[in-house]
């Protein structure tokens, strides 16, 4: 593959890439470059991870050699699943069933663990190093990427000390890309400001959006900051009941896709709309049949994201008949890394403890 095709592959539905030249030019040095998703292993994997899973795969494809980073520590600082570690563990387990599911060579992924780690003076040394550098004020503004407000850290110490394990995480892999959703923003951009300071590698950042919850976009609040907002919007395991995730059953999955948020000709913060950009289209132009009501039309089928964009905001398209387009190719998605999971019956009974103890 070719340098023009590898950024292209890597660019598709990212956000940003920070920067884009410094990756274009180590594919064009021919460098070995190592990358990593950080994930914290806070309950039953939702198709929001898809998005990163995607674009992990896109990374393996054109040759980095990428790590999958539980940061099983990092949850339980973060109170996930009532800070059982067993359980966070269980949490971990399943991500790599689910990357084998979707196609991901997983002979060519090294799978870490926080404990694999943190029990490294050098790792601590790093954490204390990037601390040193590092204001007060930043760290809790990094907060966010962890999903609270700087004032939580205000009753757990322990709050402030996970942005900069995550920093020390790119350090201690020796990492040259960082990927993330662009809600880890701030970490990787603390990374890269620290790196110059301290000597180490600065990391390439590459940010996916994030899907939002099936409940749709709120108004955002000029008093808070975009981070907290994109926390909020999210979907998020904490809100079952606004997420789709890869144990619900199909009649789950049409339950869920059928209350949700989808106004008529409206594709910004649309939801339903968002799983078709970013999920069903997510590995490129595909055939998607709708099967229109008589009244508006009858079927027709679409062939690219932006066709459909142009098709619904038209009202060429009823939010209703997209939803029932949407929730057949999701079933279809969900439904071969559902039944492998529950080929492995103790993951799978984990996994059912998992969902019932999962914590803000």
């Amino acid at each position: 593959m070719d340098v023009e095709n590898k950024l292209a592959l890597v660019k598709r539905n990212t956000m940003e890439i920070v920067t884009e030249e410094e990756l274009k030019k180590a594919f064009e040095e021919g460098r070995r470059l190592r990358g990593y998703i950080g994930f914290e292993p806070s309950g039953v994997f939702h198709v929001g991870w898809l998005i990163w899973a995607y674009k992990f795969k896109d990374l393996v494809d054109v040759g980095v050699e990428m790590i999958l980073f539980a940061a099983t520590w990092h949850a339980w600082i973060n109170d996930k699943l009532g800070g059982r570690i067993d359980l966070i563990k269980a949490a971990a387990k399943h991500v790599v069933k689910i990357l084998e599911a979707i196609g991901v060579n997983m002979s060519r992924v090294r799978v870490v663990y926080a404990e694999d780690i943190v029990n490294s003076s050098e790792y601590w040394e790093k954490v204390l190093r990037i601390a040193k550098n590092a204001s007060l004020s930043r760290v809790k503004r990094a907060l966010t990427i962890m999903g609270r407000k700087a004032s939580e850290a205000e009753l757990d110490f322990s709050k402030l000390i996970y942005p900069l394990m995550q920093v020390a995480d790119i350090f201690q892999m020796d990492l040259d890309i960082a990927l993330g959703g662009i809600d880890q923003r701030k970490a990787h951009m603390l990374a890269r400001d620290v790196a110059e300071k301290l000597g180490y590698k600065k990391p390439i950042a590459i940010h996916t959006p994030l899907l939002p919850s099936l409940r749709g976009a709120t108004k955002m609040n000029v008093s808070i900051e975009i981070d907290e907002y994109l926390s909020e919007i999210k979907m998020s395991k904490s809100k079952p009941e606004d997420a789709i995730f890869v144990t619900d059953s199909d009649e789950e999955i049409v339950k869920k896709i059928r209350s949700a948020y989808c106004p008529p000709r409206e594709t910004e913060a649309n939801p339903i709309m968002a799983l078709a950009k970013y999920i069903i289209f997510a590995q490129g132009d595909k055939r998607l049949v709708i099967e229109r009501r008589p009244e508006h039309g009858g079927t027709i089928e679409v062939f690219s994201y932006n066709e459909l964009e142009k098709l619904y905001r038209e009202g060429v398209i009823h939010p209703l008949d997209l939803k029932n387009a949407v929730t057949n190719e999701l079933i279809k998605i969900v439904s071969p890394i559902r039944s492998t999971l529950q080929t492995e019956k103790g993951l799978w009974l984990e996994l059912k403890e998992v969902m019932q103890s999962v914590t803000r």
